[in-house]
Protein backbone atom coordinates (compact mmCIF):
# COMPACT_ATOMS: atom_id res chain seq x y z
CA UNK A 1 0.00 0.00 0.00
CA UNK A 2 2.76 2.40 0.92
CA UNK A 3 4.65 1.63 -2.29
CA UNK A 4 1.55 2.41 -4.30
CA UNK A 5 1.11 5.83 -2.66
CA UNK A 6 4.77 6.61 -3.23
CA UNK A 7 4.51 5.78 -6.93
CA UNK A 8 1.41 7.96 -7.25
CA UNK A 9 3.17 10.97 -5.67
CA UNK A 10 6.14 10.55 -8.01
CA UNK A 11 3.84 10.65 -11.02
CA UNK A 12 1.94 13.69 -9.72
CA UNK A 13 4.97 15.96 -9.35
CA UNK A 14 5.68 16.41 -13.08
CA UNK A 15 2.01 17.00 -13.76
CA UNK A 16 1.84 19.78 -11.14
CA UNK A 17 5.00 21.37 -12.53
CA UNK A 18 3.60 21.35 -16.03
CA UNK A 19 0.45 23.10 -14.81
CA UNK A 20 2.69 26.00 -13.62
CA UNK A 21 1.92 26.47 -9.90
CA UNK A 22 4.79 28.63 -8.66
CA UNK A 23 4.74 27.43 -5.06
CA UNK A 24 4.83 23.79 -6.07
CA UNK A 25 7.51 24.42 -8.65
CA UNK A 26 9.78 26.18 -6.10
CA UNK A 27 9.18 23.54 -3.46
CA UNK A 28 10.11 20.72 -5.80
CA UNK A 29 12.84 22.43 -7.80
CA UNK A 30 15.82 21.88 -5.48
CA UNK A 31 17.78 18.66 -5.30
CA UNK A 32 20.38 17.50 -2.82
CA UNK A 33 23.07 19.46 -4.74
CA UNK A 34 21.32 22.80 -3.88
CA UNK A 35 20.60 23.55 -7.53
CA UNK A 36 17.08 23.62 -8.97
CA UNK A 37 15.89 20.79 -11.17
CA UNK A 38 14.94 21.95 -14.62
CA UNK A 39 11.31 21.13 -15.44
CA UNK A 40 11.05 23.80 -18.12
CA UNK A 41 9.66 26.62 -15.99
CA UNK A 42 11.79 28.29 -13.28
CA UNK A 43 11.30 31.31 -11.04
CA UNK A 44 14.52 33.10 -10.07
CA UNK A 45 14.32 35.06 -6.78
CA UNK A 46 15.25 38.72 -6.56
CA UNK A 47 18.99 39.48 -6.10
CA UNK A 48 20.03 36.08 -7.39
CA UNK A 49 21.70 34.96 -10.61
CA UNK A 50 21.42 31.41 -11.92
CA UNK A 51 24.14 30.19 -14.27
CA UNK A 52 22.77 27.85 -16.98
CA UNK A 53 24.79 25.28 -18.89
CA UNK A 54 23.53 23.60 -22.05
CA UNK A 55 25.00 20.22 -22.65
CA UNK A 56 27.89 20.96 -20.30
CA UNK A 57 28.72 24.38 -21.78
CA UNK A 58 27.87 27.82 -20.45
CA UNK A 59 24.70 29.12 -22.05
CA UNK A 60 23.30 32.10 -20.16
CA UNK A 61 22.52 33.69 -16.79
CA UNK A 62 18.91 33.80 -15.68
CA UNK A 63 17.61 37.10 -14.33
CA UNK A 64 15.04 37.34 -11.49
CA UNK A 65 11.50 36.37 -12.41
CA UNK A 66 9.95 33.81 -14.78
CA UNK A 67 12.33 31.90 -17.03
CA UNK A 68 11.89 29.04 -19.52
CA UNK A 69 14.45 26.30 -20.13
CA UNK A 70 14.67 23.13 -22.16
CA UNK A 71 14.39 20.17 -19.81
CA UNK A 72 17.27 17.70 -19.70
CA UNK A 73 19.36 19.77 -22.14
CA UNK A 74 19.61 22.91 -19.94
CA UNK A 75 20.89 22.62 -16.40
CA UNK A 76 21.17 25.11 -13.53
CA UNK A 77 24.86 24.77 -12.67
CA UNK A 78 25.54 27.61 -10.18
CA UNK A 79 23.47 29.86 -7.92
CA UNK A 80 25.06 33.22 -7.15
CA UNK A 81 23.66 35.72 -4.64
CA UNK A 82 23.98 39.37 -5.64
CA UNK A 83 23.42 40.59 -2.07
CA UNK A 84 26.17 41.81 0.21
CA UNK A 85 27.81 38.77 1.77
CA UNK A 86 29.41 38.68 5.22
CA UNK A 87 32.26 36.23 5.83
CA UNK A 88 33.81 35.61 9.24
CA UNK A 89 37.59 35.40 9.04
CA UNK A 90 38.73 32.90 11.69
CA UNK A 91 41.37 33.61 14.32
CA UNK A 92 44.92 33.50 13.03
CA UNK A 93 48.41 34.41 14.20
CA UNK A 94 50.42 37.27 12.75
CA UNK A 95 53.81 38.78 13.53
CA UNK A 96 54.29 42.55 13.56
CA UNK A 97 57.34 44.43 12.36
CA UNK A 98 58.75 44.54 15.91
CA UNK A 99 58.39 40.73 16.25
CA UNK A 100 55.27 40.60 18.43
CA UNK A 101 52.94 37.66 17.79
CA UNK A 102 49.25 38.59 17.67
CA UNK A 103 46.06 36.58 17.38
CA UNK A 104 43.28 38.35 15.57
CA UNK A 105 40.15 37.75 13.55
CA UNK A 106 37.95 39.88 11.35
CA UNK A 107 34.84 40.30 9.26
CA UNK A 108 34.86 40.65 5.47
CA UNK A 109 32.04 42.25 3.47
CA UNK A 110 31.93 41.46 -0.24
CA UNK A 111 29.56 41.45 -3.21
CA UNK A 112 29.46 39.54 -6.51
CA UNK A 113 29.31 41.83 -9.53
CA UNK A 114 29.94 39.21 -12.26
CA UNK A 115 28.20 35.83 -11.73
CA UNK A 116 30.07 34.28 -14.69
CA UNK A 117 33.53 35.04 -13.23
CA UNK A 118 32.40 34.04 -9.75
CA UNK A 119 31.29 30.67 -11.14
CA UNK A 120 34.13 29.86 -13.53
CA UNK A 121 36.98 32.08 -12.29
CA UNK A 122 37.55 30.20 -9.03
CA UNK A 123 36.51 26.81 -7.71
CA UNK A 124 35.27 27.88 -4.24
CA UNK A 125 34.92 31.65 -4.04
CA UNK A 126 34.21 31.86 -0.29
CA UNK A 127 37.16 29.65 0.62
CA UNK A 128 39.44 31.55 -1.76
CA UNK A 129 38.40 34.92 -0.36
CA UNK A 130 38.87 33.69 3.23
CA UNK A 131 42.38 32.43 2.53
CA UNK A 132 43.25 35.60 0.64
CA UNK A 133 42.01 37.77 3.52
CA UNK A 134 44.10 35.82 6.03
CA UNK A 135 47.29 36.00 4.01
CA UNK A 136 46.74 39.67 3.23
CA UNK A 137 46.15 40.49 6.89
CA UNK A 138 49.37 38.71 7.91
CA UNK A 139 51.27 40.53 5.17
CA UNK A 140 49.96 43.97 6.14
CA UNK A 141 50.59 43.41 9.86
CA UNK A 142 54.20 42.51 9.10
CA UNK A 143 54.73 46.03 7.75
CA UNK A 144 53.81 47.92 10.95
CA UNK A 145 54.79 47.85 14.62
CA UNK A 146 52.53 46.88 17.50
CA UNK A 147 51.57 50.43 18.49
CA UNK A 148 50.41 51.18 14.95
CA UNK A 149 48.04 48.20 15.00
CA UNK A 150 45.84 49.99 17.54
CA UNK A 151 46.53 53.52 16.38
CA UNK A 152 46.12 52.93 12.62
CA UNK A 153 43.45 50.22 12.54
CA UNK A 154 41.34 52.12 10.00
CA UNK A 155 44.22 52.52 7.55
CA UNK A 156 45.12 48.87 8.08
CA UNK A 157 41.58 47.81 7.14
CA UNK A 158 41.72 49.93 3.99
CA UNK A 159 45.07 48.43 2.98
CA UNK A 160 43.69 44.90 3.41
CA UNK A 161 40.64 45.72 1.24
CA UNK A 162 42.83 47.15 -1.52
CA UNK A 163 45.08 44.09 -1.50
CA UNK A 164 42.12 41.68 -1.62
CA UNK A 165 40.48 43.54 -4.51
CA UNK A 166 43.60 43.22 -6.64
CA UNK A 167 43.04 39.45 -6.78
CA UNK A 168 39.27 39.21 -6.20
CA UNK A 169 38.30 41.38 -9.17
CA UNK A 170 39.42 38.56 -11.48
CA UNK A 171 36.84 36.35 -9.73
CA UNK A 172 33.96 38.78 -10.25
CA UNK A 173 33.94 39.68 -6.55
CA UNK A 174 34.30 43.15 -5.05
CA UNK A 175 35.50 43.45 -1.44
CA UNK A 176 33.57 46.33 0.13
CA UNK A 177 35.25 46.58 3.53
CA UNK A 178 37.18 44.64 6.12
CA UNK A 179 37.02 45.08 9.87
CA UNK A 180 39.53 43.72 12.38
CA UNK A 181 37.34 42.46 15.19
CA UNK A 182 39.50 41.23 18.08
CA UNK A 183 43.22 41.59 18.69
CA UNK A 184 44.71 39.36 21.38
CA UNK A 185 48.18 40.04 22.74
CA UNK A 186 50.49 37.70 24.65
CA UNK A 187 50.09 38.03 28.41
CA UNK A 188 53.61 39.36 28.96
CA UNK A 189 53.21 41.96 26.24
CA UNK A 190 49.84 42.97 27.66
CA UNK A 191 51.33 43.34 31.15
CA UNK A 192 54.22 45.40 29.78
CA UNK A 193 51.80 47.66 27.91
CA UNK A 194 49.71 48.08 31.05
CA UNK A 195 52.81 49.04 33.03
CA UNK A 196 53.77 51.47 30.28
CA UNK A 197 50.32 53.04 30.37
CA UNK A 198 50.46 53.39 34.16
CA UNK A 199 53.95 54.90 33.97
CA UNK A 200 52.78 57.34 31.31
CA UNK A 201 49.83 58.36 33.46
CA UNK A 202 52.08 58.86 36.50
CA UNK A 203 54.46 60.88 34.35
CA UNK A 204 51.64 63.10 33.12
CA UNK A 205 50.35 63.52 36.66
CA UNK A 206 53.84 64.50 37.87
CA UNK A 207 54.22 66.94 34.97
CA UNK A 208 50.84 68.50 35.69
CA UNK A 209 51.67 68.77 39.38
CA UNK A 210 55.06 70.37 38.69
CA UNK A 211 53.48 72.78 36.22
CA UNK A 212 50.89 73.68 38.82
CA UNK A 213 53.59 74.32 41.44
CA UNK A 214 55.57 76.36 38.94
CA UNK A 215 52.55 78.45 38.03
CA UNK A 216 51.77 78.93 41.71
CA UNK A 217 55.34 80.04 42.49
CA UNK A 218 55.34 82.35 39.47
CA UNK A 219 52.06 83.87 40.53
CA UNK A 220 53.35 84.27 44.09
CA UNK A 221 56.57 85.91 42.86
CA UNK A 222 54.62 88.18 40.54
CA UNK A 223 52.35 89.14 43.42
CA UNK A 224 55.29 89.91 45.70
CA UNK A 225 56.98 91.87 42.93
CA UNK A 226 53.85 93.86 42.28
CA UNK A 227 53.38 94.44 45.98
CA UNK A 228 56.94 95.71 46.38
CA UNK A 229 56.55 97.97 43.37
CA UNK A 230 53.36 99.41 44.78
CA UNK A 231 54.99 99.90 48.20
CA UNK A 232 58.02 101.61 46.65
CA UNK A 233 55.79 103.81 44.52
CA UNK A 234 53.78 104.69 47.58
CA UNK A 235 56.95 105.52 49.55
CA UNK A 236 58.27 107.57 46.65
CA UNK A 237 55.01 109.45 46.38
CA UNK A 238 55.00 109.97 50.14
CA UNK A 239 58.55 111.35 50.07
CA UNK A 240 57.69 113.61 47.15
CA UNK A 241 54.62 114.89 48.93
CA UNK A 242 56.58 115.38 52.15
CA UNK A 243 59.37 117.20 50.30
CA UNK A 244 56.86 119.35 48.49
CA UNK A 245 55.16 120.11 51.78
CA UNK A 246 58.44 120.98 53.49
CA UNK A 247 59.50 123.12 50.53
CA UNK A 248 56.14 124.85 50.58
CA UNK A 249 56.49 125.41 54.31
CA UNK A 250 60.01 126.77 53.92
CA UNK A 251 58.86 129.06 51.14
CA UNK A 252 56.06 130.36 53.28
CA UNK A 253 58.37 130.85 56.29
CA UNK A 254 60.91 132.60 54.10
CA UNK A 255 58.19 134.76 52.61
CA UNK A 256 56.91 135.59 56.05
CA UNK A 257 60.42 136.53 57.18
CA UNK A 258 60.96 138.58 54.05
CA UNK A 259 57.67 140.34 54.62
CA UNK A 260 58.54 140.98 58.23
CA UNK A 261 61.97 142.29 57.27
CA UNK A 262 60.40 144.52 54.65
CA UNK A 263 57.98 145.85 57.22
CA UNK A 264 60.83 146.48 59.64
CA UNK A 265 62.81 148.23 56.93
CA UNK A 266 59.86 150.42 56.05
CA UNK A 267 59.34 151.21 59.67
CA UNK A 268 62.99 152.19 60.13
CA UNK A 269 62.72 154.69 57.31
CA UNK A 270 60.03 156.56 59.17
CA UNK A 271 60.68 159.21 61.84
CA UNK A 272 62.08 157.82 65.05
CA UNK A 273 62.64 154.50 63.33
CA UNK A 274 66.14 154.26 64.66
CA UNK A 275 64.94 154.73 68.22
CA UNK A 276 62.35 152.00 67.74
CA UNK A 277 64.98 149.69 66.29
CA UNK A 278 67.26 150.39 69.20
CA UNK A 279 64.47 149.60 71.64
CA UNK A 280 63.71 146.36 69.78
CA UNK A 281 67.37 145.32 69.77
CA UNK A 282 67.67 146.06 73.46
CA UNK A 283 64.64 143.91 74.21
CA UNK A 284 65.99 141.08 72.08
CA UNK A 285 69.34 141.32 73.77
CA UNK A 286 67.85 141.10 77.22
CA UNK A 287 65.54 138.21 76.27
CA UNK A 288 68.24 136.13 74.60
CA UNK A 289 70.68 136.74 77.39
CA UNK A 290 68.04 135.64 79.86
CA UNK A 291 67.52 132.35 77.94
CA UNK A 292 71.23 131.64 77.96
CA UNK A 293 71.40 132.28 81.66
CA UNK A 294 68.83 129.51 82.34
CA UNK A 295 71.13 126.67 81.18
CA UNK A 296 73.52 125.19 83.71
CA UNK A 297 76.22 124.10 81.27
CA UNK A 298 76.82 127.40 79.46
CA UNK A 299 78.83 130.35 80.66
CA UNK A 300 78.76 133.61 78.66
CA UNK A 301 80.96 136.51 79.57
CA UNK A 302 80.06 139.60 77.53
CA UNK A 303 82.41 142.54 77.40
CA UNK A 304 80.15 144.85 79.39
CA UNK A 305 77.01 143.27 80.79
CA UNK A 306 75.73 146.43 82.44
CA UNK A 307 76.30 148.68 79.44
CA UNK A 308 73.30 147.77 77.28
CA UNK A 309 73.32 151.21 75.64
CA UNK A 310 76.74 150.60 74.13
CA UNK A 311 75.52 147.33 72.59
CA UNK A 312 72.47 149.03 71.12
CA UNK A 313 74.58 151.94 69.80
CA UNK A 314 76.96 149.48 68.17
CA UNK A 315 74.09 147.62 66.52
CA UNK A 316 72.58 150.85 65.21
CA UNK A 317 75.89 151.96 63.73
CA UNK A 318 76.15 148.61 61.92
CA UNK A 319 72.62 149.07 60.61
CA UNK A 320 73.40 152.58 59.35
CA UNK A 321 76.50 151.36 57.59
CA UNK A 322 74.58 148.61 55.87
CA UNK A 323 71.80 151.00 54.92
CA UNK A 324 74.30 153.48 53.50
CA UNK A 325 76.02 150.80 51.43
CA UNK A 326 72.69 149.63 50.07
CA UNK A 327 71.74 153.19 49.02
CA UNK A 328 75.10 153.62 47.26
CA UNK A 329 74.62 150.38 45.30
CA UNK A 330 71.10 151.36 44.23
CA UNK A 331 72.34 154.79 43.07
CA UNK A 332 75.23 153.34 41.07
CA UNK A 333 72.91 150.85 39.35
CA UNK A 334 70.53 153.70 38.45
CA UNK A 335 73.33 155.82 36.94
CA UNK A 336 74.69 152.90 34.93
CA UNK A 337 71.23 152.26 33.45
Amino acid sequence: MSRLLLNRTRTLVPKLLRIGSSSEILSASYSNNSTPINFGILFVPQQEAWVIERMGKFNKILSPGLNFLIPVIDKVKYLQSLKEIVIDIPVQSAITKDNVTLKLDGVLYLKIFDPYLASYGVDDAEHAITQLAQTTMRSELGKIVLDSVFRERESLNIAIVESINKAANAWGINCLRYEIRDVKLPEKVQEAMQMQVEAERKKRAAILESEGLREASINKAEGEKRSKILVSEANQLEQINRAQGEAEALMRVAKAKADSISLVAESLKLNKGEESAGLFLAQQYVNEFGKLAKTNNTVIMPGDISNVNSMVTQALSIYKTLNRNESTEIKSQTESN
